[in-house]
């Protein structure tokens, strides 16, 4: 059995197109949307809105952890869109529908997928095609062992679309319980997978995915969310925890054979 994960796809549609060839199924963990490439500033939904000098601005203000003054640059940036008329969650919601249109038509089948902290929940249904199924806080079998996906992110000053509280995080992760291979877009809360080489800073893991795997020892953690991680992969007494890769940057596939 042959499978392939990727995670943070961050509009990549073109790799994402070939990302379940050679793989019995595709497993999906979330951030699909591009709407700020920290990389490349003039990619995604932010900068098409407002172009690639503010993107940069915004970048090095969260990067140097100013996020009063990263808030205060969208605000203002925010302010003078919406007095030409267009009203933001709708100017947002249309990018992000163009976005899903072409990346969800990109899924293999079957694809087995799950939300990121930048994904919008509620569309998803208008686009995942019969191929794809969607979970979160569930399991399905695929080849005889046992997935069990939990999705987004927790709450943090960013105020990405998808982030939850650690209650309710954790309520998905005992809900899922004892499974094989535990999908979810965070990584557990270890500084070496949470901490962003690039960046520069902490993303948040979960503590109760933590006390997951030490508990219930999955054979395998998977996860993205943290792009450029200090260790791409920890073993947590019989589970290996791995960051699949940040799929935007690398348009390659982590591949899970057994």
């Amino acid at each position: 059995m042959r499978v392939h994960v990727v995670s943070d796809v961050h509009g990549n549609s073109r790799d994402l197109a070939t990302a379940g060839d050679g793989a019995d199924a595709l497993v999906c963990l979330g951030d699909l949307v591009l709407f700020l490439d920290y990389a490349d500033h003039s990619r995604g939904i932010f900068p098409d809105l407002f172009g690639a000098a503010n993107a940069a601005a915004l970048v090095e203000l969260r990067t140097d952890r100013r996020f009063d003054e990263a808030r205060a640059l969208g605000r203002r940036l925010w302010g003078e869109l919406d007095r030409t008329g267009a009203g933001r969650e709708s100017v947002i919601e249309a990018a992000v529908r163009r976005q899903y249109a072409e990346l969800f038509a990109a899924f293999p089948t079957p694809t087995y997928a799950t939300y990121g902290n930048v994904d919008i929940p509620r569309l998803w249904p208008e686009y995942a095609g019969d191929g794809t199924t969607v979970l979160d806080g569930q399991r399905v079998e695929i080849g005889g062992r046992v997935f069990g996906f939990v999705g987004g992110g927790l709450t943090t000053p960013m105020h990405t679309p998808y982030e939850i509280s650690d209650e309710e995080y954790a309520a998905k992760i005992e809900a899922v319980g004892e499974v094989d291979v535990l999908c979810t877009h965070i990584p557990p809360d270890v500084p070496e997978l949470c901490y962003d080489t690039v960046a520069r800073r902490f993303e948040r893991g979960s503590a109760a995915l933590l006390h997951a795997i030490r508990t219930t020892r999955p054979r395998y953690s998977l996860f993205g969310h943290v792009h450029q991680p200090l260790a791409r992969r920890v073993r947590l007494g019989a589970t290996e925890c791995v960051n699949v890769g940040h799929f935007n940057a690398t348009g390659t596939p982590y591949v899970l054979e057994w």
